[in-house]
């Protein structure tokens, strides 16, 4: 049988660049040792598309590696890969697993034009890419479905530059202090900070906003254990046992999550059964809301002294080294990270399927518009 042609897209003009090129290796490594002809696509923090066997290295900023080319996904419905060598050459793609996180990759952006291509690809598609990443959004989308959410406000930096008192004011009258002040559309915890008064507050906003016009002021929940459960399926997802972040700071950071090594994990988290199989049930729910497909990781507040559970974000793309919580989640309930690799993949080709039998026009009766 002919190797299924798979391309890894990784990098991307986004806060959380690195840690794609991290999650992209481990996942091409998997690939690989399961059969799959890898097409590596690396994307630079300018937006430029390369491939060949040398781009992972070359966007490391290694000062040698192998062959690079630039590359564009074409947008004609045939799925091709154009590259440049000593001329053009177009690459079929088969399917395609977007390694990428933040904005440029995880909001729906990628999708779209991956859609246009006509490609198969592992992930949620254009509208749960979307909304997943805008907190604000999809807090609102969350507690229109009854599931519980902290306080939060959202306002524009524009707002905040032209009546900064008024925002300050909602914030202290909805919800008071602490607070965690976060671009809208972010992940890994770039540009989040937890702030404990008005002068904090007054230097966080403008900070947070340097990474987004749209920024949201979200409760901080006291004593409370930072639960994630991870999420695989199409129509008929299924949750993995909860796990419990230990941060080593004072919250789970950029740096907590992926420079001092001093977070912790406890895999399942110590919760009472009926708590872990209300947390399950409220993630496969927030992937269902916001027609999630194929992976996600949801994250949660829960008190320590009476179990109230916050549903604080759902990931779409979510950390993908052999370490992190997402297949870590599923190595505890049964799956080993090479076999969930794979089974994303059928489920990207089992939905691309599905969408390749859907009609793309429409006969009229008449010709009516000649």
């Amino acid at each position: 049988m002919e190797k299924l042609k798979t391309g890894v897209l990784f990098g991307g003009r986004s806060g959380e660049h690195e840690v794609s090129l991290v999650s992209a290796t481990s996942v091409i490594g998997a690939l690989v040792a399961s059969g799959f002809e890898v097409v590596p696509i690396g994307i630079s923090k300018e937006g430029r598309w390369y491939t060949g066997d040398g781009v992972m290295d070359f966007l490391k900023g290694k000062e040698s590696f192998g062959e690079v080319h630039p590359a564009v996904l074409l947008p004609d419905a045939e799925g091709g890969l154009l590259r440049w060598n000593e001329g053009r050459e177009e690459v079929m793609l088969d399917v395609a697993f977007p390694v990428l996180h933040g904005p440029f990759g995880e909001d729906g952006t990628v999708q779209g034009l991956l859609e246009l291509s006509g490609v198969p690809y592992v992930g949620c598609g254009v509208l749960a890419s979307s909304l997943a990443m805008d907190k604000a959004v999809s807090k609102e989308l969350f507690k229109a479905r009854g599931l519980n959410v902290a306080d939060c406000v959202w306002f524009s930096s524009g707002r905040w530059e032209n009546d900064e008192d008024s925002v300050v004011r909602e914030i202290e009258d909805k919800i008071g202090y602490p607070v965690f002040v976060k671009p809208a559309n972010m992940g890994s915890s770039v540009g989040v900070f937890k702030v404990h008064d008005r002068n904090e507050l007054s230097d966080a906003v403008p900070a947070a906003a340097e990474y987004d016009r749209k920024l949201i002021v979200e409760a901080g929940i006291a004593d409370a254990m930072e639960i994630e459960v991870s999420i695989l399926g199409n129509d008929d997802p299924t949750a993995s046992v909860p796990g419990e972040i230990i941060p080593s700071n004072e919250f789970y950071d950029y740096d907590a999550k992926y420079v001092d090594g001093k977070s912790k994990e406890k895999i399942p988290a110590d919760l009472p059964e009926g708590v872990s199989k209300k947390v399950r049930e409220m993630a496969i729910e927030a992937f269902k809301a916001v027609d999630g497909a194929g992976l996600a990781r949801v994250d949660f507040l829960v008190t320590r002294k009476n179990h109230e559970i916050f549903l604080n974000e759902i990931n779409t793309m979510p950390g993908f080294t052999s370490i992190s919580m997402y297949p870590k989640l599923w190595e505890a309930t049964g799956i080993p990270y090479t076999e969930l690799v794979g089974r994303l993949v059928e489920l990207a080709l089992e939905r691309g399927g599905m969408k390749g039998k859907l009609l793309t026009s429409y006969k009229p009766k008449e010709d009516w518009y000649k």
